[in-house]
């Protein structure tokens, strides 16, 4: 049996990949802890003495430690401008901790792919003697009199407005051919497998650069004055400041994302940014409403499609629900699904090759199962996580699982929701009849449900140290508490 068709009959793939109607509480549940923090040493054998790790289970902040912490440290040199409060705000978000969890599902699907895709040599070549060497990928590929946009981190990409601008001659650029043989498949060595391309590295640091404008956007949409402890951009910058850097993050993940020089993934991660503002026009209309979900093929939410593979756990089939989902999908799953399936398009897989699709399933899983956790955390919640108080949502008059589930065995909720909470007293009913209920464990089943999709989609993958990071980080989701 051909790796496809093994992986499409044990885990039917399929990109229209969304939730069943139907649910039962049998999610299997594997003792497991939420992952780490990085350890001090990146080494192998240490990923898997962390204490912090679960057991048998390499912890994927130590695996990834060296990587990670590039990542980061380098990140702030794509972010500097002609402004310095434009500058500031733009960095606001990166100075204070974070899980990093984006990039280090980027970075893990990688090294769980690297050498898989028939194309990788042809990939390393290019890494290695072309322009997409890490020293070349700051590079502007239009002339710096044309882009005009100023970093004082990178090479001077402006020119001077005192005078009319002159014609210039075409900038003229060679670049090296790799020799013919590797367009061949040929084999390629465990060690260099292992090997993180450059494109990569530089992707994980996209991926959070536009979730980071996402939250600088949604901070000033929710009117939120703490971000995880400390103030938020809006509460320090004002909001049209926060607005116009969350923008500005936008437009250079843009320009990086071009550089990387693969139209696939220029696509993939362009087509986030929409999938983030259609998910935000969505919430904004709430869950209350009786939307009319497409049902063709093509539809992002295709209930059907799963019937013969029915997802463990329990929830109604409603528009309210169908809406829910593909919001959640809109807002949190489609960047993990789309970065981690950029990665491997990065990591030379073609079309045709089951890997890139084994990325896109695991992260659509892995993101709305960390989303449902994130909708049970605003009714446990501190200020520690930037929320100010539980039942943040509901103030927003946003209706998530929880919500949705108590309202099956307390039709008294139905009103609250359809006004959207705005009445005195409604918050706090509804976070009554939500206590009293078993929306939020109905949730947490329905997070872990989805949490074992994307494990049993690891299970395609080659045995590796990284696909057992992301089985951890699979379980470190779904168990976390922040």
């Amino acid at each position: 049996m051909t790796t496809w068709s093994r992986a499409t009959s044990t885990v039917r793939l399929s990109r229209h990949t969304f939730a069943s109607p139907h649910l039962a509480r049998h999610a299997r549940r594997q003792s497991v802890s939420a992952f780490a923090t990085p350890q001090p040493s990146a080494s192998s054998s240490h990923a898997r003495s962390s204490p912090l790790a679960s057991a048998n289970k390499v912890d994927p902040h130590a695996l990834l430690k060296a990587e990670i912490t590039h990542v980061r440290s380098s990140l702030l040199n794509l972010l500097g401008s002609s402004n310095p409060t434009l500058s500031e705000i733009a960095s606001y978000y990166f100075h204070h901790p974070s899980k990093q969890l984006r990039p280090l599902l980027v970075l893990l699907f990688s090294r769980a792919t690297n050498g898989l895709g028939s194309h990788f040599p042809l990939k390393l070549w290019f890494a290695e003697h072309s322009h997409l060497s890490a020293e070349q990928l700051d590079a502007p590929l239009s002339r710096p009199d044309v882009l005009n946009d100023y970093n004082p981190s990178m090479p001077d990409h402006t020119a001077s407005f005192q005078s009319p601008f002159d014609l210039r001659p075409p900038p003229t650029h060679t670049f090296p051919s790799p020799p013919p043989s590797l367009y061949a498949e040929s084999a390629v060595s465990s060690q260099l497998a292992h090997t993180l391309l450059p494109t990569q590295l530089r992707l994980a640091q996209i991926v959070e650069m536009i979730h980071v404008a996402s939250l600088l956007h949604d901070d000033v949409i929710d009117k939120s004055d703490l971000r995880r402890g400390a103030p938020s951009a809006p509460a320090a910058f004002g909001n049209k400041l926060a607005v116009l850097g969350g923008d500005f993050l936008l437009g250079r993940s843009s320009a990086a994302l071009a550089r990387l020089g693969d139209n696939e993934a220029v696509e993939l991660i362009s087509s986030v940014i929409a999938n983030l503002v259609e998910g935000e026009i969505l919430q904004m209309k709430g869950t209350s409403a009786r939307t009319n979900v497409e049902s063709s093929a093509s539809s992002e939410v295709d209930l059907a499609s799963l019937h013969a593979e029915p997802l463990h756990a329990e929830v109604p089939c409603s528009d309210r629900w169908c809406t829910y989902l593909k919001k959640t999908y809109l807002k949190t799953a489609s960047l993990m699904a789309k970065g981690a399936r950029a990665a491997v398009v990065l990591g030379g897989c073609r079309e045709g090759e089951v890997w890139k699709e084994v990325a896109y399933a695991y992260g659509r899983n892995l993101g709305t199962a960390f989303q449902l956790v994130d909708d049970i955390l605003d009714f446990s919640s501190s200020t520690a996580l930037g929320k100010p108080g539980s039942g943040t949502d509901l103030r927003l008059g946003i209706a998530t699982g929880p919500v949705l589930y108590a309202a099956e065995e307390y039709p008294e909720l139905e009103p609250l929701i359809a006004r959207g909470f705005k009445h005195d007293g409604d918050v706090e009913r509804a976070m009554s009849l939500i206590h009293a209920s078993s929306g939020v464990q109905r949730t947490r089943d329905l997070a872990q449900a989805y949490a074992e999709k994307a494990r049993e989609v690891l299970g395609v993958l080659p045995a590796s140290e990284a696909r057992e990071a992301l089985e951890a980080l699979t379980d470190g989701v779904v168990r976390r508490g922040w």
